[in-house]
C-alpha cells in the first residue's frame, strides 16, 4: 500500500507552491472577512481545495466557484424564511436547502460541490448581508486567483 502519490517525487514543488497559493488566498480573506461562519468558512475551504488541487477541474472554473456559491447563497436565503420551529422541521428545511442548491446548480451549469455547505450555513444563520458579502468576496477573490495562477498551477490530482 503506497501513502503518498506516485506523483509527488516528479511534481513536489507545484505540491507544495499550489498548497501555499491557497494557504495565502484562505489567509488573505479570512484577515479581510469576519470568520464568525464556521459552516460557510469549511465550504470556501473546500473551494479552495478544487480550485488549487484541481484547476483543470469543471467546477474551479469562475462561473462555477462564483455561480455555485451565488446558488447556495440564494437557496439558503430563501429556505431560512421557511419557519421551522422543531428539530424535525428543521432537519426538513435544512435538507431541503440543500437538495434545492443540487438541483439549481445542475440545471444552470454551475456544479460547484462545496457550495452546498453554503446553502446550509446560510438556512441554519438565516440570510445577512455580513455572510453574503463574505460568500461573493471569497468566491471572486479566488476566481482571479484561479485566473491569474491557472498557468503556473496544474492539476494534483
Amino acid at each position: 500500500m503506497i501513502l503518498i502519490d506516485r506523483k509527488f517525487r516528479k511534481a513536489w514543488k507545484a505540491y507544495l507552491l499550489q498548497s501555499f497559493y491557497g494557504a495565502c488566498v484562505v489567509c488573505i480573506i479570512l484577515v479581510v472577512l469576519n470568520v464568525q461562519h464556521l459552516v460557510v468558512i469549511a465550504s470556501l475551504g473546500a473551494s479552495c481545495f478544487i480550485v488549487f488541487a484541481m484547476p483543470n477541474n469543471v467546477t474551479a472554473k469562475p462561473r462555477n466557484v462564483i455561480g455555485g456559491h451565488l446558488v447556495g447563497l440564494i437557496c439558503g436565503s430563501l429556505f431560512s424564511l421557511i419557519p421551522h420551529p422543531t428539530f424535525l422541521i428543521s432537519v426538513l428545511v435544512y435538507s431541503l436547502a440543500i437538495g434545492a442548491s443540487i438541483f439549481i446548480m445542475v440545471v444552470t451549469d454551475t456544479e460547484h460541490p462545496p457550495a452546498s455547505g453554503t446553502a446550509l450555513e446560510v438556512v441554519i444563520s438565516g440570510f445577512s448581508l455580513g455572510l453574503a458579502l463574505t460568500i461573493l468576496v471569497f468566491s471572486v477573490t479566488l476566481s482571479l486567483a484561479h485566473h491569474f495562477l491557472k498557468r503556473y498551477i496544474k492539476d494534483l490530482v
